[in-house]
This record gives structure tokens, sequence and C-alpha cells, in this order.
């Protein structure tokens, strides 16, 4: 949420639209109407965005325009560059880091983004080493876990290799 208002201020509804199942974001991950609202208050009470004026609505009540606080700018900054811990949980939060630094389009953001992936990929080598381990010393369905959680991993990274932005060779790297 933060990170969609960090875009601009908006209302409730145009929120619920970005992240419904046909929105940009709802493509990664669908928050329905209701729980918009209820973020948005959570959001409010934390002090993380705060209402900035109404506009009438011509199918509704009117809509109060949010936008985020300074704090809530600190947070979203603190959650966008720090890497996921779970890799059952790459497909939605890491994607929707991706994808939220994606639509800021900016230099300040692609660096963020630059240094979240190498983050995750070195969160993602420690993971791995300590999978192997597992999947060595484990036997039967142990075992077998360990090689699932150890490919998943190494398709997280082979991905994280694929988003990574081309960097020209150096002098050094072309001899």
């Amino acid at each position: 949420m933060l990170g969609a208002l960090a875009e601009g201020a908006t209302h409730g509804f145009a929120l619920a639209r970005l992240l419904g199942p046909g929105g940009p974001l709802g493509q990664i991950w669908t928050l329905p109407r209701p729980v918009v609202y209820q973020a948005l208050n959570k959001l409010s009470d934390r002090g993380l965005v705060a209402p900035q004026a109404t506009e009438r609505s011509e199918r509704g009540p009117n809509r109060t325009i949010v936008a985020v606080t300074p704090a809530g700018r600190r947070a979203l900054e603190r959650w966008l560059a720090t890497p996921v811990e779970h890799v059952r949980d790459m497909r939605s939060e890491l994607l929707l880091k991706l994808a939220l630094l994606d639509r800021a389009g900016t230099d300040r953001a692609a660096t963020v983004r630059t240094r979240l992936i190498d983050a995750q990929r070195a969160t993602l080598d420690a993971r791995l080493q300590a999978l192997r381990t597992q999947e060595q010393a484990g036997e039967g369905f142990e075992r077998l876990l360990g090689a699932w959680r150890a490919a998943s991993v190494r398709a997280v990274l082979e991905f994280l290799s694929a988003a990574s932005p081309v960097t020209p060779p150096t002098a050094a790297s072309r001899r």
C-alpha cells in the first residue's frame, strides 16, 4: 500500500483498482477492496499516511485523498531495500518490491533495485549452503525436502541473474 501511495496521493478506490485482480500490482498481490480500506486506516493510525483532501465522487461517497508521510516514506524505503527471507515469499514479496521500484522509474529506485538484488543474492547464497548440508546429511523425506528447497533457491538465483542490470564489461574483463 505504501509503495502504491508513494507514486502520488490518491484515494482508496484507486488503490483497490491498482491492487485488484486485473490491476497492474494485482497481477502479483491482490487485495480485496475492504482490505484496502482497512489497511489505509491502519497506516493512518500508525502515522504512515495522512489525509490530504476530499474529492467528490460521481458514484458513491466522497473520496479521501491520502498521501505517504515522511515516516511512511522511511518505512517504505527500509522495506524495499530488505531482502526477502523465505523462498516461499519470493513470488509475492520480492516481485512486488521489484514492480514498485520499476514503477517509480527513478535513478534512486534503480539503485535500490540493484542493491536489493545483490542483498537477495547474498541471502540466498548463504541459504543454499545450509540446504546443501541438510540435503547431504538428511535421509528419506528430509533429504527430499532439502533437495526441493535447494532447487527452489537455485531457481530464484537464476531469476535474479536475469533480473540484474547488465553491467558493461570493464577493460580487464575484455582481455
